[in-house]
């Protein structure tokens, strides 16, 4: 055992532990979504900055702050990787924004009119972890489609 071995698994379990608030826990699931075909495209920040804008969470938020957000999110998920990341999105997101959360994040993946395999897992995952009913998924998802039609 090394001199330094105890402190740097403290260090990393400090590291770790990530602290986001609820917009950040909101966002950072859009900024999941939208990176998680392992691509992130410049119409799909567009659309998610617009997205994010158009609700009360964030009508308060300069462009300026969500970029700042923005750019915090993607050291975090660089650094600590999407999994810690969601993790710790889930855990700081507030009950009552589960179903929001859900069919935005379900009108993202199907804005491209195309649903990778790992958009799809993501969008279980969200449902898993929000522990929503499989009639309000497909309820959501029916609708969706429908306003990504035309």
């Amino acid at each position: 055992m090394g001199l330094f071995d105890a402190f740097r698994k403290n260090d990393r379990l400090q590291k770790s532990e990530l602290s986001l608030g609820p917009a950040e826990g909101f966002a950072a699931i859009m900024l999941l979504v939208v990176a998680a075909d392992g691509y992130l495209a410049d119409d799909e920040v567009r659309l998610l900055n617009i997205t994010l804008l158009r609700m009360r969470l964030f009508r308060s938020y300069s462009e300026d702050v969500m970029h700042r957000m923005f750019d915090n999110l993607g050291g975090i998920l660089r650094r600590e990787g999407s999994g810690a990341l969601f993790e710790a999105a889930i855990a700081t997101l507030p009950h009552d924004l589960y179903e929001t959360a859900f069919a935005i994040a379900t009108d993202l993946v199907l804005a491209d009119g195309e649903v990778s395999q790992e958009e799809e897992d993501l969008l279980s995952s969200l449902a898993r972890s929000f522990d929503l009913e499989q009639s309000l998924i497909n309820q959501i998802i029916q609708v969706m489609l429908i306003k990504n039609r035309g």
